[in-house]
Parts: structure tokens; sequence; C-alpha cells
């Protein structure tokens, strides 16, 4: 088993070695930093390889909030823990509210410690699959999120010729452009707008925006974000010219009712979302050509007052009684 790297930050040595200790028995490889400023030029150096660094709240200089939030914008895959005394559990709590996965306290158990470290690990891992909406809601209200209808907006976006472009790249490449130049841009444009992402279904993303949480902007928060996704992916292909690269992208939205909740067997559940939006948001995003966002008539009647849409002919989509209007956003509508 591949050994990972764990940094401890702590001004006092004798804390760094009995951390060092202890938390090789869990089978991390230790790496020390005796201050703040030491760590972020560390990970700056090479974060690939880190996956967790537990740093002290108080030392001098740059302290551990400070050390731990820089840490998080050079990499926030790392999993970033305080340690502190009983006396600054206030501030610590604080370091959590802000973005720091976790915190542990001095005196510590070794046993416990390593616990810890675990349940942090696991927990940061988590949202890796789960969007933070979901995590959040999982948190309050556990086994009480039940399924039910809710109004929703959902957006597909897909990769036009996929299969192609997949038969002519050397797959290191093709899972370079797909994780670094396609998903992690897109997902993150998600989050930004307060999106749920529903899931990868291959080269295709879901997102749901009003479900599990609702600000009654949804469907605008839906359609800025693919606004923004398709100005990020012109922003894209720009830079992967260079490369003889290029990454299509074609996106469907549907507003309408869904049923929402967590589905699935013992084995794997997930939360996400069934309904007539969905499916006419999914065949909207198949329809779309390159460059295209394809929207449903409901959704433009929220919408019609920040984008230009041209109207646009369509098949009848399977399963739908009556043949539905649907609009291309063509731009956004300057503000008076």
């Amino acid at each position: 088993m591949e050994l990972m790297d764990l940094m401890v930050v702590d001004d006092e040595e004798g804390v760094r070695r009995s951390l060092k200790k202890v938390l090789e028995r869990a089978g991390y490889r230790i790496i020390l930093a005796g201050s703040g400023q030491e760590a972020i030029g560390i990970v700056r150096a090479d974060s690939g390889s880190i996956e967790t660094v537990i740093s002290d709240f108080k030392m001098p200089g740059i302290d551990g909030l400070e050390t731990l939030i820089e840490i998080g914008r050079i990499n926030p895959e790392i999993t970033r823990i305080m340690l502190t005394g009983y006396a600054t559990m206030e501030s610590a709590i604080e370091a959590v509210n802000v973005g720091i996965d976790g915190f542990l306290t001095k005196p510590f158990e070794n046993t416990e410690l390593r616990a810890k470290v675990r349940e942090y690990n696991l927990k940061k891992r988590l949202k890796q699959f789960v969007s933070e909406q979901i995590f959040l809601e999982l948190q309050r209200e556990g086994q009480k999120i039940v399924p039910r209808n809710v109004p929703v907006t959902v957006l597909f976006i897909d990769i036009r010729g996929f299969s192609g472009m997949a038969e002519k790249i050397h797959p290191e490449e093709l899972s370079e452009l797909l994780n670094v130049h396609y998903f992690t841009p897109l997902d993150n444009i998600i989050f930004e707008h307060n999106g749920t992402l529903d899931k990868h279904i291959g080269d295709s993303i879901m997102a749901v925006f009003g479900a599990p949480l609702s600000d009654g902007n949804d469907t605008v928060r839906a359609v800025a974000s693919a606004l923004r996704m398709r100005e990020a992916m012109a922003e894209i292909n720009g830079k992967l010219a260079g490369r003889g690269r290029k990454i299509p992208v074609g996106m469907g939205i549907s507003t309408g009712e869904a049923l929402a909740g967590i589905f699935g067997s013992v084995r794997k559940k997930e939360y996400t979302v069934f309904g007539s939006a969905v499916n006419v948001a999914s065949r909207l995003e198949r329809l779309a050509k390159e460059n295209q966002i394809l929207i449903c008539e409901q959704t433009y009647r929220r919408v019609q007052e920040m984008v230009l849409v041209e109207p646009m002919e369509i098949p009848a989509i399977r399963g739908m009684e009556k043949k539905i209007d649907v609009f291309n956003i063509v731009g956004r509508r300057e503000k008076i």
C-alpha cells in the first residue's frame, strides 16, 4: 500500500516529534515544518503527494489559520486540520466554519488522534463525490432527507463527438483533458452558482438548481452557470488550440417539478432527481450543437430579461404529450 504524506506544522519540536511518532504508526509518511512559512513553501514545491496537513493554531509569524487557508488555495484537495489547546477552542471552531476540515485538541490521546485524522480525511474525500449542499444537508438532517416533489432547473452539458475524440487520443492525455480542462472548471462553476452537482455520466455533467436547497432564484442561477461555462470553455479551447486540441460542448436546460431524494440500494445510494424536467434537459442537451444552450419555454419565461434567444425547431420529444417550445441562448442582454 502506498504511503501518503502528512505534514505536521508546529513551532515546538517536542510536539512535532510526538505527532510524528503517533501518526507513523497509522501508515503515514511524516513531513515536519517548524513554521507556517516553511509549510507553505513545502506545499508550493510539491503539493501532489501531501494528503493531510496538521497545523498548530498559535505560532509566531504566520499563525495556523493563515497557514491552512493559504495551503487550501494552493491545493484545495489537501485535508487541513487545526491543532489547538482547550484555551483556543473558540478560535478552532471559527476555523472550521471558514473551511478548515477539522480540529484536534492538546493534550491528545494517541488512539483518538489517529481516529480523528482518518475521520477528517474520509469526510474530505466524501465531499469529492457529493456536492457541498448535499453534504451539509446530510449533516443537518441525516436520514430525514426523504423523497419529495420540488421545483427545479436541471442542466446537462456534454462533449460533442466525444467517442471519436476518445479513439484518437492516448488514454493519459484524454484523462488530463477531461479532468483538468473539463470536469474541474465546470464543476467549480456549478458550485460557484450554488448548484448541486448531481453526477457525471461518461463525459456528461448533470447539475440541479433548487434541490436540496432553493433560494427562489434557481433558474437564473442555472442559466448564469451555463453562460459562464460557455465562456470558460471558449477560454480553455483558446489555450488548447496550440496543442491541436478542442473540447466542443452543448448544453440543455429545463425547468419543472421533480422527485428529489436519496435513492439506491444498500450497496450504493445517491442524492438525485427524477422527472420530466430531467428528461427534457437531457434531450435538449443531445440536440444542442457546439456552443448551443437550448432551454425550454418555462426556463425562458424566468430568464427572458437576462438573455437573448432565438426560437428553435426540434423534433417532438419522445414521452411528451405535446411539442414544447425551445430556445437557443445566443447571448446576454445588456443591463440598462
